[in-house]
């Protein structure tokens, strides 16, 4: 169970400062509004890493945050197929709860927000270019090196380096995907980051809010999946297993 609370929480976190800081850019009359795309790597870097830092200590040692890492792991055998199932619904929950939150923290601005597509993106991820198959590609290859980098975080020797080193990097990980691969899909590379404030967005009473282009929210999903288990052949193949 505490594994579950601290990956429930953990997720919050981070959905509450990983779209938070994509309220704080977009929504009209934010005080950050406009502050464009390094600000929101950034900020989806410190939210994995305050993520993370919360999960463990609240007992989840794996601090994973998103069902992708988890079904690797699960391939590896840290988790049982039924873990990675209870794992992947309290990150989800989580999720929604974080996103819930975020809504509620710039009450005032959704109203004043004309765009509704500007709305959904502060919540959940849409393609620059609306391509299924090149999209579904592009959060494939993403979470693939976002799993096979983490391996190698933590693997011998530097993983040894420091106590507590390796959420940093993690986020400096986060931060350099976003910057280099996230342009075409917007980075999900997690599906309960993406569809857990997608639900959100569906039910809650946002103001002028539109659609929640559910025809789009499997890519965020597959991709991502897809991604982490090809992490974990590549990284089989290596023999780091």
């Amino acid at each position: 169970m505490d594994n579950l609370f601290g990956e429930f929480m953990g997720t919050m976190v981070l959905i509450v400062f990983g779209c938070g800081v994509c309220a704080n850019m977009t929504l009209t009359n934010s005080k950050g509004q406009g502050g464009g795309w390094v600000c929101i790597a950034l900020g989806w870097g410190f939210a994995v890493t305050l993520g993370v830092f919360t999960a463990t200590t609240l007992g989840a040692p794996q601090g994973d945050l998103n069902p992708a890492v988890t079904l690797a792991k699960t391939m590896v055998g840290i988790y049982t197929p039924a873990q990675f199932l209870a794992t992947s619904a309290a990150q989800l929950v989580g999720a929604i709860l974080g996103a819930a939150i975020v809504w509620l923290a710039y009450l005032p601005h959704w109203e004043k927000t004309e765009d509704p597509a500007a709305k959904l993106g502060v919540f959940a991820t849409g393609p620059a270019i609306r391509s299924p198959g090149a999209n579904f590609i592009c959060e494939t290859i993403a979470t693939f090196f976002l799993m096979f980098v983490i391996w190698m975080i933590f693997g011998e020797p530097v993983g040894q380096l420091v106590p507590g080193y390796g959420p940093y990097m993690v986020g400096i990980l986060i931060i350099a995907l976003g910057l280099s691969l996230g342009g075409p899909t917007g980075y999900a590379m997690n599906p309960a980051r993406d569809l857990g404030p997608r639900i959100a967005h569906f039910i809650l009473p946002i103001a002028g809010k539109g659609g929640s282009d559910w025809g789009y929210a499997w890519v965020p999903i597959a991709g991502p999946l897809c991604g982490g288990a090809l992490a974990y052949f590549v990284a089989k193949c290596s023999g780091l297993f």
